[in-house]
């Protein structure tokens, strides 16, 4: 018996595999984007004070209502959009599921999602799985700009959606406003879905985040997903959420119960706290990582690997063609064996795999002695290089 047809594209997650790779040569991780260090404090003790206080049984399936309250106040306090928690929200078991709910309950066998690339390495897979097909528009190097021409040229009868990933994984590029304001042309022009992916909103550098639901006529029109993994540092609470029309809610929320039926329910209720919490943890949160960012960037430079500065997210796209013409899967490994730093290959962010053979993509999300025992390592690159 052969497994079903539809799965015969999908390769292991590089990301993940990655990740075992470092640890079975002891490497500095700098491949899958998790921090190491801890999270709030404040949502660790709610968490466990919900554990002790007997919050241990399923939630609502589309979340408990302290959660959607306080995700419906978040966006009308951050971006000004009117959210109705019990209508508009479902929490999902991370932005991971969000994406692939979403997917199967809004798209139909031929229809096409606009894939920005590089990309993420899920949105391919989640359009399979939902009988759709990916259609995939490069950003331009060396910036990661994109051409407003090319990307109307995408759009027809069978265009069903885009993705918006801003800040975007692995780039670290923020749309600009015009550009958000071209996308949402499109969509209204041809009646088309945006799903955002935004769990990087609160790491910019550089720009401004801008949410696409907030443009006119495109509340009606947008998929909102986001998640607590990368602003709180907890990606193993696996806590995300929707925020759509209720018509779209309803068929969300179907495909989100036979899924998953709902997040941690402990969980939920500890993440409500974080929520809470005021501008000056975001204004740390985001100082932190842009420091992380500059101690990175310059270690990279100055051992040869060339990149667009991120203007968000944490991670550092990198060319490495004036060090190695090794092909992308080659060097990383390499580098995971005999520098003793793990990355993740370029070509995992392509279709087309020739256009990421240069590229390896770092994570900073590290702790600054992790970051400076990777600089320590990375400094031997070229007499490793030699000795090859």
């Amino acid at each position: 018996m052969q497994a079903a047809k539809r799965t015969a594209s999908f390769t292991e997650s590089v990301i993940r595999e990655m990740t075992r790779i470092a640890t079975l040569h002891q490497a500095t991780n700098l491949a899958q984007g998790f921090p190491d260090f801890p999270m709030p404090d404040p949502m660790k003790d709610a968490a466990c004070a919900a554990i002790h206080g007997d919050i241990n049984q399923y939630a609502v399936t589309w979340g408990t209502p302290v959660l959607r309250q306080a995700i419906a106040e978040k966006y009308r306090r951050w971006y000004n959009m009117e959210v109705d928690p019990d209508r508009d929200v479902t929490v999902t078991c991370g932005a991971t599921e969000a994406m692939a709910s979403v997917f199967m309950a809004l798209m139909d066998p031929g229809d096409e999602v606009i894939v920005p690339e590089p990309f993420y390495e899920n949105y391919g897979p989640d359009a399979i799985l939902a009988g759709a097909s990916p259609v995939f528009f490069s950003l331009d190097r060396p910036n990661w700009t994109f051409d407003g021409d090319k990307l109307r040229k995408m759009f027809n009868k069978r265009t069903k959606a885009i993705i918006v990933n801003t800040p975007h994984n692995p780039t670290g590029r923020v749309f600009t406003r015009d550009e958000m304001s071209l996308i949402a042309n499109l969509c209204i022009e041809h009646d088309v879905w945006a799903i955002t992916d935004a769990p990087y909103e609160h790491m910019v550098y550089s720009g401004h985040h801008h949410e696409i639901a907030t443009w006119p006529g495109m509340r009606e029109r947008t998929i909102t997903i986001s998640s607590l993994s990368k602003t709180y540092s907890c990606t193993g609470w696996r806590i995300g959420w929707i925020i759509a029309p209720p018509a779209q809610t309803s068929p969300i929320r179907k495909v989100h119960d036979f899924l998953t039926v709902g997040a941690p329910a402990p969980l939920q209720t500890a993440a409500a706290v974080g929520f809470a919490f005021d501008a000056e943890y975001y204004n740390h949160f985001c100082a932190m990582y842009k420091t992380k960012r500059e101690y990175m960037s310059k270690v990279l430079h100055d051992v040869g690997f060339e990149f667009s500065m991120p203007e968000g997210a944490y991670y550092i796209f990198a060319d490495f063609s004036k060090l190695s013409d090794l092909d992308d899967v080659t060097f990383a490994k390499w580098m995971t064996q005999e520098i003793g730093v793990a990355t993740v290959p370029g070509s995992s962010f392509y279709s087309n795999k020739e256009d990421g053979r240069n590229f390896v993509r770092f994570a900073f999300c590290k702790k600054q002695e992790t970051l400076e025992r990777a600089a320590q390592q990375l400094a031997g690159i070229h007499d490793a290089l030699e000795s090859n």
